[in-house]
């Protein structure tokens, strides 16, 4: 927490000194500010989210349910030296932000979500340094607040590939008014914050978008809800192919690490994932889908854990589709459907999940209150519903 505190007081500091800098900032563009010289500049956001979240268990009608701060997170972004020259930090300070992480750190806090270098070194082009969302699947790569309904779907929570450390070649380009956009990451393949060396390989993400009527406004192909509301019809298409070389962790960049033995080394295996989605908006209208595989290429497919369970790598395959429309008053009503198919019953229950949201936008996805009721099918564990309220507050 030192560090934490650190932080913010310099970042205060800071921005006391160039108090003119906050002429123009408005709720949602966080606290700017440059440097006399023009070197570096620096705007800081915070947010948090507080949720409810109850379920219901069908069979035996019991109820459990909680207030929770699903999110608070701290970030600052800017750019040094050259405005081609930016960068992101992005921290994760709550107890739901930490996730098994907290365990794979032996009870120390793993705070650091993004920190890393952008350079757009030629028209087009970009080349990222440090840590940060790889190009997986959209609903990953939409910032936690600025989701259509109060979370990500359950394809995202089984399947996505997370965070990780290494590079990052960025490239788009238009032929006519079609934009096409490439991206290229050869990363750790062991996840966020992972300290441990690269013992059998690496990771590389290979992802393609297109974008037939041109781009959306405000980069709307990724956020939820056409709070835009575009006035034509606007269209994102995009694959990714990810292979993991000699993963040891259950999702690759996620989960727990799988051992030979209780007592014995960890266990390596080529995890390959391919990733399909599309986005479309128009006049306030929204829809999108997904579709994840997720196989074992090469190696185990389990192991165990330090305690001496048996364990899978997650694989399988997954469909989202989500859609909703926003009203004139910023109020949306979405829907979405969700089907996840583990590979086999020992990895998890397969389940088909049905959500009816609601939302009131009142400024964009700073400020704003969502709630969903969703109805969850599984196959040989007990049906729930589960019911979800959350207020999202940044500035």
């Amino acid at each position: 927490m030192r560090f934490i505190y650190i932080t913010l007081a310099l970042a205060v500091c800071a921005v006391m000194a160039q108090a003119q800098s906050f002429d123009g900032s408005k709720m949602g563009k966080g606290i700017r500010f440059m440097a006399k010289d023009s070197s570096f500049s620096m705007q800081w956001n915070n947010r948090f989210q507080t949720q409810y979240i109850g379920a219901q268990d069908l069979e035996t009608n019991e109820y459990a349910d909680a207030f929770t701060i699903r999110r608070f997170r701290l970030k600052f972004k800017g750019h040094l030296y050259h405005p081609n020259i930016n960068y992101k930090i992005e921290l994760a300070l709550s107890n739901r932000d930490q996730g098994d992480f907290f365990a794979e750190h032996n009870g120390a806090a793993s705070i650091v979500l993004d920190a890393v270098l952008k350079w757009k070194f030629h028209p087009g082009w970009q080349l990222w340094v440090g840590q940060t969302k790889l190009p997986g699947n959209r609903e990953r790569v939409i910032s936690s607040g600025a989701l259509q309904l109060v979370d990500r779907s359950r394809l995202n929570s089984r399947f996505n590939i997370d965070r990780d450390k290494g590079i990052w070649l960025h490239h788009e380009h238009k032929l006519g008014q079609v934009v096409l956009r490439e991206i290229v990451a050869a990363t750790s393949g062991d996840g966020r914050n992972i300290t441990a060396t690269a013992e059998e390989g690496y990771d590389f993400t290979f992802r393609g978008e297109i974008l037939p009527f041109g781009k959306f406004i405000d980069k709307g192909d990724y956020f939820g809800e056409d709070l835009a509301r575009e006035p034509s019809p606007k269209l994102s298409i995009g694959a990714t192919y990810d292979h993991n070389f000699g993963t040891s962790r259950q999702r690759g960049q996620l989960g727990l690490f799988i051992l030979e033995s209780v007592d014995g080394d960890k266990v390596h295996s080529d995890l390959s994932t391919i990733f399909v989605d599309m986005m479309f908006k128009y006049n306030g209208f929204s829809v999108m889908s997904e579709f994840v595989n997720k196989r074992v290429a090469d190696g185990p497919i389990s192991g165990f854990t330090t305690s001496g369970e048996s364990i899978y790598f997650y694989t399988g395959q997954a469909f989202n589709i989500q859609g909703g429309y926003l009203f004139k008053n910023n109020l949306s009503i979405d829907v979405r459907y969700t089907d996840v198919q583990p590979e086999r019953m020992e990895i998890d229950d397969a389940e088909q999940r049905y959500e009816l949201g609601f939302g009131k936008y009142i400024v964009g996805h700073t400020l704003k209150f969502q709630a969903s009721v969703a109805y969850r099918d599984r196959e040989t564990k007990n049906d729930n519903m589960i019911y979800s309220a959350q207020l999202e507050i940044g500035f």
